[in-house]
């Protein structure tokens, strides 16, 4: 039974693809799996880097925006906001690619930014391929060569997935205070959205080894929280760690998290998803609900810059 499925599906996706490329040759569209800008088109390439295998690949700078977005941001959100991602995308890769003097100029993943190929999309979307391609294809290429700059230098632009209705300055993150990205509303972000209160139980033996402190007891006090809420240091059995620090060793969602301690487990809850800093995925999304612009968007996120072509 499970073989007649998966060769239903794949007979779908071989119609799907010839229907693609039907649709194409018609229309005059531009659209093989393995590339959607010539290097005639975009001169810019890519280095990418594979940590999973080594694999240094070229991909052409707007092929690999279309990867980008289309695994950073779901392929449900507004165009506006896959416009704005497509932006935010592009000037994070053009500022690795400027200052980043490696074999390489950006990591797949969350070092840098999450990418997907044409394959692994169609993999992952089946007979939505075309749908949620086109879509983000048109997205990307509406907003060809635009990064973001201020006073004439391409920005860092950090982005993350949801705020906890704030977002972070970026020295309380990152250690590094950019005019460009500091703490604004992102009242998008709030408890309407699916997992934005999220809470995470721990037994409390696990949540001691994790944090690798004594469990005699564990007793919470002396938190200090930023002006967005966000935990900055935390005193836990007596030892001070940084807000950062919990989330990563007990994988939190977000910094802004309250610890309920109870007889044989330990609850965190937390608000939002992210470190913070730059454009708020799901904020972009419901600003871009309310008829904002990509442009809108991205001037509230990222204070004080300007839209600027690479060439």
């Amino acid at each position: 039974m499970k073989n007649k499925i998966l060769l239903a599906i794949i007979f779908l996706l071989v119609i799907v693809l010839v229907i693609v490329i039907f649709y194409e040759k018609k229309h005059n569209y531009y659209f093989p799996v393995s590339s959607v800008v010539s290097d005639d088109d975009n001169p810019i390439n890519i280095r990418l880097l594979d940590e999973s295998n080594g694999v240094i690949s070229n991909v052409s700078l707007e092929d690999y925006i279309i990867g980008v977005v289309s695994a950073e941001m779901p392929s449900s959100f507004e165009v506006e906001a896959l416009k704005a991602q497509a932006v935010a995308a592009r000037t994070f890769a053009m500022y690795k690619k400027n200052t980043r003097n490696l074999d390489y100029d950006l990591i797949i993943g969350v070092k840098d930014q999450a990418y997907k190929t044409n394959e692994q999309l169609l993999r992952q979307w089946n007979v939505l391929f075309f749908n949620n391609y086109l879509k983000i294809r048109d997205a990307v290429l509406s907003t060809k060569n635009e990064v973001l700059t201020y006073d004439g230098d391409i920005i860092n632009a950090f982005y993350f997935s949801m705020s906890n209705g704030k977002t972070e300055n970026s020295e309380l993150v990152f250690s590094e205070a950019l005019p460009y990205l500091k703490s604004v509303d992102s009242s998008w972000d709030n408890e309407s959205l699916k997992n934005y209160k999220v809470d995470k139980s721990f037994l409390r033996a696990d949540f001691c080894a994790m944090l690798d402190i004594s469990c005699d007891d564990v007793v919470i006090s002396d938190v200090v929280r930023s002006d967005s809420n966000r935990v900055l240091t935390v005193s836990i059995n007596g030892v001070v760690f940084k807000g950062s620090d919990v989330r990563s060793k007990l994988g939190l969602r977000s910094t802004d998290f309250d610890i309920v301690v109870n007889t044989d487990d330990v609850v965190v809850s937390t608000r939002g998803y992210g470190h913070g800093v730059g454009m708020s995925q799901y904020g972009a999304n419901g600003m871009a609900l309310e008829g904002k612009s990509y442009k809108d968007i991205l001037s509230h996120y990222y204070q004080n810059t300007e839209i600027s072509m690479i060439f």
